[in-house]
């Protein structure tokens, strides 16, 4: 292949043909990505009764276990946000998923608590780079007639690898009799696949005009992305390093608080019900079991898939704020009704689930859209971090909770939390449907 100028002279490799096949392999890889972090997630839930029974646990130690990917998660996403605005792309997306690879693989071999929570724990740091360095790389390549909903895609991934994991490790648990290390080691293969499908991706041509590299730059827009708009719109990234304390700066400071603290409040009352879903649903007279996990699971998986269809049709607002309040209102219910038919409260948590997914969707949009490239890894690491704050003190706390101030108690404690960011949200979410990624990050500035 022969490069003359600034584009490439291999009409082949700039054909309409090859960037779709580019951006199908590309959205494989990315959405394969969601789907392992739901599916590492998911599948502890069924297989904590096995794991507490053979290694002795504790309560502490099952809910360190549950949470050991989310932690990871908080070291991991900061750290490979600074490295894939540092370093690049391309690196980093290899990087955390050859340790994800190996992370999952040891889990068939530990035989203590602690080393459990190690390897989860690691297994966290790989997808939180994943999360920090996957989101702004298809931002970076998508067309903004259709970036909300790839981004939306990732994020039905992650529902559909939750909801499989919780079905997969029921099933093999009461129908098989193979191990719980098996049970959680069943992630290694696709892990494996996800690694050799990534072989060969280029690098972001924001990140490298945001470099100073505009010839190589201008190369991979022409050769990847799907029209002149977009190509065009690379060369409006400025030249310029970022850093830590510019997502704290008088431009960026509202984008930083809204996408951590949106995120913190959307995703720690899910994790917390839907990874111990059964014993939730046990504690309010319902049998639990695979009927309510996965159909918790189930309603919010459909409703990412409709928020999918919807965004870049009825904007991010539309779905951001409206349902937090519903889930605020929806949680209080059922903390505050203490006779409630048992049925009733299935009904009120599969409502929750739903209007959760929703706006939860929104999470894995907002923040590749409204923070520069310069910082977009680490603004989006960063709000991931304070995302598995929330997550892993739900997943740790919950367990303590129930048994100490009792449901009732449990839930006002989330519907306060989904209060918070319905009145953030409120505030400061913005409409970014439609505008390329230069305005969209230009609009908390003004």
């Amino acid at each position: 292949m022969e490069v003359t100028g600034n584009i490439t002279d291999n009409p082949a490799e700039t054909s309409p043909a090859f960037k779709k096949r580019f951006m199908a392999r590309l959205i494989f890889v990315l959405t394969g990505g969601m789907f392992l972090d739901g599916y590492i997630l998911g599948i502890v839930g069924p297989v904590t009764g096995s794991i507490a029974t053979d290694l002795e646990l504790s309560t502490v130690w099952e809910g360190l276990i549950a949470a050991g990917p989310l932690f990871g998660i908080l070291l991991g996403s900061p750290l490979g946000g600074w490295a894939g605005d540092k370093f690049g792309r391309k690196p980093l997306f290899m990087i955390d998923m050859a340790l994800f690879v190996i992370a999952s693989g040891l889990q068939f071999f530990v035989d203590s608590p602690l080393l459990l929570f190690v390897v989860r724990f690691l297994m966290g740091v790989a997808i939180g780079t994943e999360y920090a360095v996957g989101w702004p790389m298809m931002s970076e390549f998508a067309p903004a007639r259709l970036r909300g909903r790839l981004m939306a895609l990732t994020l039905v991934a992650w529902y559909a690898g939750f909801m499989i994991a919780f079905l997969v490790g029921h099933v093999l648990v009461h129908s098989t009799d193979l191990s719980w290390h098996i049970i959680l080691g069943t992630s290694t293969l696709l892990a494996l696949i996800l690694f050799i499908a990534r072989l060969g991706l280029p690098e972001s041509p924001r990140w490298l005009w945001n470099q100073g590299r505009q010839q190589e730059a201008r190369r991979i827009a022409h050769k990847y992305m799907e029209s002149s708009t977009e190509m065009a719109d690379v060369e409006h990234e400025d030249i310029r390093k970022g850093t830590f304390s510019m997502l704290f700066s008088r431009s960026y400071w509202r984008a930083t608080l809204f996408v951590s603290m949106f995120w913190f409040c959307a995703v720690a009352p899910y994790f917390a019900i839907a990874t111990f879903a059964d014993s939730v649903l046990q504690q309010y007279g319902l049998g639990g079991g695979l009927a309510g996990g996965i159909g918790l699971s189930a309603v919010a998986l459909a409703a990412v898939i409709i928020t999918f269809l919807l965004i870049d049709k009825v904007g991010r607002r539309a779905l951001t704020v409206p349902p937090q309040w519903l889930c605020a209102v929806l949680l209080a219910v059922i903390g505050l009704w203490a006779g409630a038919p048992p049925v009733v409260v299935l009904v009120l948590f599969l409502a929750f689930s739903f209007f959760n997914a929703m706006y939860t969707t929104l999470t894995g949009v907002y923040p590749a859209e409204v923070f520069p490239t310069e910082i977009r890894g680490i603004g989006t690491g960063f709000a991931a971090a304070v995302s598995r704050v929330g997550a892993g003190m739900g997943t740790f706390l919950l367990p303590w909770s129930m048994a100490n101030l009792g449901p009732a108690v449990s839930m006002l404690i989330a519907a306060g939390i989904a209060l918070l960011g319905a009145a953030l949200s409120q505030w400061l979410a913005p409409e970014t449907k439609g505008k390329s990624l230069t305005e969209t990050a230009s609009g908390f500035s003004h």
